[in-house]
C-alpha cells in the first residue's frame, strides 16, 4: 500500500480550529462553505457508496468509496477539470506573443472596494483599458492596437 500524501484536505483538518480561533472568522459565507467542501472531500462526512468492482474475492472485503465535494476549488474534485480547461484554452491561443499585465488597487482603496464593489471595479477596469490601449497605440512603445482580457482577482 502506498504512503499517503499530504493534501490541503488535511491541512485544513489539522489546522482549522488554530485558523478560525486566530482570525479565520473573517472568510466569508462563500469561503467557509469552500474551506468545508475542501475539509470534508471523500470522506465519511458527504456520505459513500460501495463499490462491487473493488470487492475482495476471498473475504468479500468491500471498498467503500466517499463522495466527492464537486467544489470548484478543491483541488482533489477539480485537478482533471482543470487541466482539461487549460489543454482547450491553450488550443486557442494564436501564435502570439501574450503578456500577462497586473494592476493592483491600493490597499486604502481595496477597502472602498469591499462596500462598493460595482462603482470600484468598473473604475478599476475603465482605468486599466484605457491604459492598456494608450500605452500600446504610442509609437514608442508597440505603436499597435491591441486586444486584452480582463479578469478580476479579489
Amino acid at each position: 500500500m502506498s504512503e499517503h500524501r499530504l493534501e490541503v484536505a488535511d491541512v485544513f483538518r489539522t489546522f482549522e480550529k488554530k485558523f478560525f480561533a486566530q482570525g479565520g472568522q473573517g472568510l466569508g459565507a462563500h469561503q467557509r462553505k469552500a474551506f468545508a467542501a475542501i475539509r470534508d472531500c471523500r470522506t465519511a462526512a458527504l456520505g459513500g457508496h460501495v463499490e462491487y468492482v473493488e470487492e475482495c474475492d476471498v473475504c468479500g472485503h468491500r471498498v467503500i468509496s466517499y463522495n466527492s465535494c464537486r467544489n470548484r476549488h478543491c483541488p482533489k474534485c477539480q485537478a482533471m477539470a482543470r487541466a482539461k480547461w487549460l489543454a482547450e484554452r491553450e488550443a486557442e491561443l494564436l501564435p502570439v506573443p501574450y503578456f500577462h499585465v497586473v494592476f493592483t488597487l491600493p490597499q486604502k482603496v481595496g477597502g472602498l472596494a469591499l462596500q462598493n464593489e460595482r462603482q470600484i471595479y468598473r473604475i478599476l477596469f475603465r482605468a486599466a483599458s484605457e491604459t492598456l490601449l494608450t500605452i500600446a497605440a504610442d509609437p514608442r512603445h508597440l505603436g499597435a492596437a491591441i486586444g486584452f482580457l480582463a479578469v478580476l482577482h479579489t
